[in-house]
């Protein structure tokens, strides 16, 4: 599913929003988490997952052109992992 799936997926469940309503609402949760990330914030959505991020310390890579080596820097990497209820509903309904 992707970003506009989404908005007209939630236009259609309620009626009463117009499409840039809902495109307005998805915006908003997707900065919110976004914004929160950024800062170094930690989001928790019960029964869905949590959004985190995980330190990559700076580390020796390589080109795979040339094989010469390069400097990794540090980095921080978003991460989620998924709650329970989503977890079991996904294994359902496998």
């Amino acid at each position: 599913m992707i970003r506009s799936d989404l908005i007209t997926r939630l236009a259609k469940l309620h009626p009463q929003l117009f499409t840039k309503d809902a495109a307005s609402a998805v915006r908003v949760i997707l900065d919110a988490l976004s914004n929160t990330l950024s800062k170094g914030g930690r989001v928790e959505i019960r029964g869905f997952g949590n959004f985190g991020l995980n330190y990559r310390p700076p580390r020796q890579g390589r080109n795979p052109k040339n094989g010469d080596q390069v400097k990794v820097p540090a980095k921080y990497v978003p991460h989620f992992k998924a709650g329970k209820e989503l977890r079991e509903r996904v294994s359902e309904g496998v």
